[in-house]
């Protein structure tokens, strides 16, 4: 964490992105599950209550018959995981400054220091996971035309057809793709806009340009993400209740590590 690579210009100083080494991901993380065990209510609470939108979700596109957006619903998760991790941030950042807890204090700075343009992003996040489900739609077309399988036919379909498993691949790698744009434009941005006075655009192309200048260990924590969204998923979601908390939390961690402080 010692290079600086783009210092700020004109009358309001951009934020200045630093190189992150090969260890700050892990110690950031770890930083991460400390803020959790110090102050677990609030992860178990925002983690509780995103799992219940979840289940809100698959129950009704089950009631609809479109069972096939199932898959995309679930693993659209990492898209908008950002974003929704604004109250782990806030914690984080109250554990770091030593000020008081309490769900209304956190919710109240959440929504008073992001202000409009934290609701700019909200709309950003949204559109990046329509847009995921009309390419996944698409996808589903491409390979199974308008038929509408169950949910176990299609699950059998995938894991025993070479089309079901070119359907999967496709699907992964589109999906992957704008996972990782998302990513790029959020990771840095929200908790950025939590902890600056700073408009959403310079939030997002200060993510974008810490992406770029720390690839590598991007990449590696974009995979992170995507494999405890995995994993999550295939507890049924009850895995959130951990992992939601130590990637929130970890992801302030990440932003302290590549923004350099102000000064």
């Amino acid at each position: 964490m010692s290079d600086m690579v783009t210092p700020g210009r004109g009358p309001r100083r951009a934020p200045i992105i630093l190189r992150l080494s090969r260890n700050d991901i892990d110690q950031a993380l770890r930083a991460g599950w400390r803020d959790f065990r110090a102050a677990p209510a609030y992860g178990l609470a925002f983690s509780a209550f995103c799992i219940l939108g979840g289940y809100a979700v698959l129950a009704l596109i089950f009631v609809l018959g479109m069972n096939y957006l199932a898959y995309p619903l679930l693993t659209g998760f990492a898209l908008i995981a950002p974003f929704i991790a604004a109250g782990f941030y806030e914690v984080s950042r109250r554990l770091e400054r030593g000020e008081p807890l309490g769900f209304a204090l956190v919710l109240r700075s959440v929504r008073d220091s992001g202000g409009r343009d934290l609701g700019w992003m909200a709309l950003i996040t949204v559109f990046g996971l329509i847009l995921w489900l009309d390419f996944a739609f698409f996808v589903y077309l491409f390979f199974y035309g308008a038929k509408t399988p169950n949910l176990t036919d299609l699950v059998i379909d995938v894991m025993k057809t070479s089309n079901g498993f070119a359907f999967l691949l496709t699907g992964n790698a589109l999906g992957a793709s704008i996972a990782f744009f998302m990513f790029s434009l959020l990771v840095i941005s929200c908790p950025l806009l939590l902890d600056r006075d700073i408009d959403f655009v310079t939030a997002m192309l200060t993510s974008i340009r810490t992406v770029k200048a720390n690839l590598f260990q991007m990449l590696a924590f974009a995979a992170m993400i995507a494999l405890l969204v995995c994993l999550s998923i295939a507890t049924g979601l009850l895995g959130f209740l951990i992992t939601m908390p130590l990637l929130g939390h970890g992801t302030w961690h990440i932003y302290r590590r590549a923004i350099a402080p102000q000064t």
